[in-house]
């Protein structure tokens, strides 16, 4: 069995500031840790040093038990990668390396034989091919073929050898995730590192997951902001925030009331020791100023400098972490009565004919199964619908938005201007750029404004520290944010959103529920958040028979 122990680790940013300090904890054997805390704070790069993936520059880490890691952004391919290539980020490192030299003695020898068949260069490739093979089944490369034709098989229906060269960009972010969990959790590993393992599932995609992690013998150390799977799977939590972390020993379910509590404790230390300090400083100064005048009395007035000097050296106790405060204005603007208009509209292979009319002010949650056409139709509706109208063009889309394959009409409402927000974030243009640039350039959507107005506003969305940071290189959850500041700024009447709260923290995901509360305009949003789509009056759900209807209320299982 594995474990992972923490122990007094800091980091600092490559600016110089310090993003944590004396971090400790333990995961022990088969335990389900789970990492809380603020976008932002550090838990994935917490993740990244346990994975090795960064440097361990103060205090120690150890492992035991080989290590299982999945990565933040899985779900988030859209490159040329392939499934087989994914396979292998997932493996031990002796297996990856095997795989990766066997892919290219595979390539090298198809290269050599197009250029003669008997030539020089095809025998040594031929050579180096069977090496490679050699080495990949003693780096136990047959083994984990046929982990990934089961797996491919669960997942795709599939087996491994159809589908070991599609592009994962071909599959939908749940499918990427739930081809990843299967693997790590039916593997040899006995430490999985997962990192919003949750993300892009559906909700049978998230209970089967907390029914794999309840079941598993393996430790597992997560991130995850979903409270009910938090709830049900996590042994213990540390919550990482105010640049440290604590350890909470219980589960999710009272771990709300131990960080108040704790808060508490924190605030009642440090008005004692304020006290103790007052009381120190002003003993010391009455004998300061008694011994000016009396000699006797100067030892006393040394002795209680001395240890007002070693009280203040040995520091205050820590402040409660400040609570976030996160102001969305999501303004939007009066339009047509009928905001969205669909006859007869089909997506090709993936629904039948629906109508659909949705009325300006309405709440309209999207559910169903990963791959059911949801996302899809955001997309179409994001474009402008079938028959785009340049006065109702989209705003802050981003990169321009891939055709979507259909029949019937989608069309826009007056004054309806659609503001899309993706659920991977998928902004290429923005990924090199500080956010004060972005602000500061603005675009053909949005004026540009200067320094202080646009710290003004990141100051709102809790990004003001960020101001000069890449986009690129910001967690999950702060890019969200930024791209919903993006939104507020574009005068989107529409607002389209693809899983908004898949990577947000409970601040900022409650933060977006208000202002959306106070937005004048219409969402349509894509969800499997049960928390979230409380929030909302109507429910659209893209069935798996391809049948698209409205339901009183959320339904989640469906086949």
């Amino acid at each position: 069995m594995g474990y992972v122990d923490v122990a007094g680790v800091g980091h600092v940013l490559p600016d110089g500031r310090e993003l944590f300090a004396d971090v400790s904890f333990r995961v022990g054997e088969g335990a389900k840790v789970a990492l809380v805390g603020p976008n932002g704070a550090g838990k994935t790069t917490l993740l990244k040093m346990v994975a090795g993936d960064l440097p361990v520059a103060t205090g120690a880490i150890a492992r035991a038990g080989g290590l299982g890691v999945m990565r933040q952004f899985i779900g988030m391919i859209g490159d040329d990668t392939t499934l087989g290539d994914l396979a292998l980020t997932l493996a031990a490192p002796a297996l990856a390396a095997a795989g990766a030299r066997l892919a290219g003695a595979e390539a090298a020898l198809h290269a050599a034989e197009l250029r003669g068949k008997y030539s020089t260069a095809a025998g040594r490739s031929q050579l180096a091919y069977a090496d490679a093979l050699a080495a990949w089944g003693e780096a136990g490369g047959y083994e984990a073929e046929v982990l990934f034709d089961t797996v491919s098989t669960i997942v795709l229906e599939l087996p491994w050898e159809a589908t070991r060269d599609r592009p994962v960009r071909t599959l939908s972010g749940g499918q990427q995730k739930r081809f990843a969990l299967e693997l790590l959790l039916r593997g040899g590993d006995e430490v999985l590192l997962l990192d919003e393992p949750d993300n892009f599932l559906d909700v049978p995609g998230k209970r089967w997951l907390e029914q794999r992690l309840r079941e598993s013998a393996k430790s597992v150390l997560y991130v995850s902001h979903d409270r009910e799977l938090l709830a049900q799977t996590a042994d213990r939590v540390v919550a990482v925030e105010g640049g440290s972390a604590w350890v909470h020993p219980g589960g999710f379910a009272d771990w709300h009331a131990a960080r108040v509590a704790r808060h508490d404790r924190l605030e009642e230390q440090r008005r004692r020791w304020d006290e103790e300090h007052q009381k120190l400083r002003d003993l010391m100064l009455m004998y300061k100023q008694k011994a000016a005048y009396n000699d006797g009395l100067a030892s006393r007035y040394q002795a209680a400098k001395t240890r007002l000097r070693k009280f203040e050296e040995a520091g205050p106790p820590p402040l409660p972490p400040k609570e976030q405060d996160i102001r969305m204005r999501l303004a939007g603007g009066r339009t047509g009565k009928r905001a969205v208009i669909c006859e007869q509209l089909a997506l090709d292979d993936l629904t039948f004919p629906f109508d659909l009319e949705i009325w300006y002010g309405d709440r309209v949650a999207v559910l169903g199964a990963n791959g059911t056409g949801k996302s899809h139709f955001l997309r179409l509706l994001a474009r402008g619908g079938t028959d785009p109208d340049p006065a109702n063009g989209p705003v802050d889309a981003g990169a321009a938005l891939a055709p979507v394959a259909h029949e019937g009409v989608a069309r826009l409402g007056a004054r309806v201007r659609p503001g899309h927000f993706s659920q991977t974030h998928d902004r290429p243009e923005l990924a090199d750029r500080t956010l004060v640039e972005i602000l500061w350039r603005g675009d053909e959507h949005r004026a540009g404004m200067d320094r202080h107005a646009a710290m003004a506003v990141l100051s709102r969305y809790e990004l003001a520290r960020q101001g000069d940071q890449r986009f690129g290189s910001l967690s999950g959850g702060q890019q969200a944010r930024f791209l919903v500041l993006l939104l507020e700024l574009s005068g989107a009447t529409l607002l389209l959103l693809d899983e908004p709260t898949d990577n947000l923290d409970l601040a900022s995901a409650e933060a977006l529920e208000a202002g959306l509360a106070a937005f004048a305009g219409t969402v349509v949003a894509v969800t499997h958040d049960r928390w979230f789509t409380r929030s909302f009056d109507r429910f659209l759900l893209f069935r798996g028979d391809n049948e698209v209807v409205e339901t009183p209320e959320p339904v989640w299982d469906v086949g």
